[in-house]
């Protein structure tokens, strides 16, 4: 089973950008999108011919904001949105489907913002994201993929220095949060497989900074550490796919 994940920066958009073909090439069994700043019948819409896929989203009060889906050959046992607490249920910003074997967590974790604006918001949001996945991990084994808004090491980001402490995605306060999340089981699936090899995930579109690949691994799939080890083969990160400022990141389980 290959499990992908994309920021799409706008469903609606991306399905003017080859996305048919993209999704061809993928050859994925789930894809999780994030981003897809559509309303849940826009969704429906924009996704009406694309075959062999259930699909399900979750989207923002706000239109045109956050947003994520989950698009599945394989028909889940059941899919819940959200995390449950009010304070962090108005952007659509989760979305989990549960099958025999393990939850699969589709998440669009907010941006500190210019400024580092919103930074404390986020900082309450990692703790309660959290414990929303601790405790579907009482149940069965967790797999979350997304943007998490945040490069964890220096090796996930091309320009480490000039940008910590300085740019959303690269603060303390993010890292550590990134780092709960190791800490509490799980693990990062890309550096479990890869520990050297540096790859990003998203490169912003000023400066041509994707052709010269100046770039920030903040997509991610994270899982339980035994259903990491027993069941997790492949990793990747599809750097070809393009259509978005971010690329598609995936694992491959064998089940």
């Amino acid at each position: 089973m290959k499990i992908t994940s994309w920021n799409v920066n706008g469903l609606r958009a991306v399905m003017k950008k080859d996305f048919s073909r993209s999704l061809a090439a993928l050859q994925t069994d789930i894809l999780c999108l994030q981003e897809t700043k559509a309303q849940d019948e826009q969704v429906s819409a924009a996704l009406e011919g694309i075959d062999g896929y259930h699909v399900y989203s979750n989207s923002a009060v706000r239109k045109g904001y956050s947003g994520v889906a989950i698009l599945t050959r394989v028909a889940p046992l059941a899919v819940t949105a959200d995390i449950g607490i009010e304070e962090h249920d108005q952007e659509g910003r989760v979305l989990t489907a549960e099958f025999d074997d393990f939850f699969l967590v589709t998440v669009y974790t907010p941006n500190s913002g210019n400024e580092l604006v919103r930074l404390p918001y986020r900082q309450s949001w990692d703790a309660a994201f959290l414990a929303f996945v601790k405790t579907l991990e009482k149940q069965k084994p967790v797999l979350m993929c997304g943007d998490f808004n945040v490069a964890h090491r220096e090796i996930d980001l091309a320009r480490p220095k000039p940008n910590y402490n300085k740019s959303a995605g690269y603060t303390q306060q993010e890292i550590d949060g990134m780092d709960r999340i190791i800490d509490a089981g799980f693990i990062d699936t890309f550096r479990h497989l890869h520990p050297e090899e540096v790859k990003y995930s998203w490169w912003s579109y000023r400066a041509g900074a994707r052709a010269r690949n100046v770039g920030w691994r903040i997509d991610y799939v994270l899982g339980t550490a035994s259903l990491v080890e027993q069941q997790v083969s492949g990793a990747s990160i599809h750097n070809e796919i393009l259509g978005s400022d971010h690329c598609p990141v995936a694992v491959t389980l064998d089940r």
